[in-house]
């Protein structure tokens, strides 16, 4: 086995053997991301928010990435009902939780990447609103590449130590008093 924990084999393999469950978190944590960026961005139309600036033709698969690599990523931290096959109940090893904070911060960044430029408030702060639209707007693409490339690397940490690293239940899960 390579020493690097990366590897888009173990990734793969291990996305083969999701379960349904798994699936199914990694569909509705895509949908919850879509919802939670899109909608207070107005990528997402509606009544409840709104936009200075238009919504640029490359926030909608921005949106579509993040919301994906963050379905999967949010997937990875679901016990599948049966442990991998050679897996053996093993502690996490150092730099998971760094994963787990490189997807946050991705997610993060992709709210900032598709938000309106002047509708930030703390760009308005920083930078008045001919800034935002001189300075920030034309940063919005590369913040939306730092995002979607933060999501992808975290997913494929995640994925890679799968079968190596099982989420595993607490000894005294689910024991009254415990």
């Amino acid at each position: 086995m390579s020493s690097s924990r990366r590897s888009f084999g173990r990734a793969g393999k291990a996305l083969r053997a999701w379960q349904a469950g798994q699936w199914l978190v990694a569909g509705l944590g895509a949908l919850a991301t879509a919802v939670a960026v899109g909608v207070p961005t107005d990528v997402v139309p509606t009544p409840l928010f709104g936009r200075s600036v238009p919504v640029q033709w490359w926030n909608y698969p921005a949106l579509a990435l993040t919301a994906v690599l963050a379905g999967l990523v949010l997937s990875t931290y679901v016990r599948p009902p049966v442990s991998p096959p050679g897996a053996s109940p093993a502690t996490q090893p150092p730099g998971t939780v760094r994963d787990g904070r490189m997807g946050a911060l991705g997610g993060v960044l992709s709210f900032f990447a598709v938000g309106c430029p002047v509708c930030n408030k703390l760009v308005l702060v920083l930078l008045g609103s001919s800034g935002a639209l001189s300075y920030w707007a034309p940063l919005q693409p590369l913040f939306a590449v730092a995002s979607v490339a933060l999501l992808a690397e975290a997913a494929l940490r995640r994925l890679s130590t799968w079968s190596q690293c099982p989420v595993v239940p607490a000894p005294n899960a689910g024991v009254p008093g415990a």
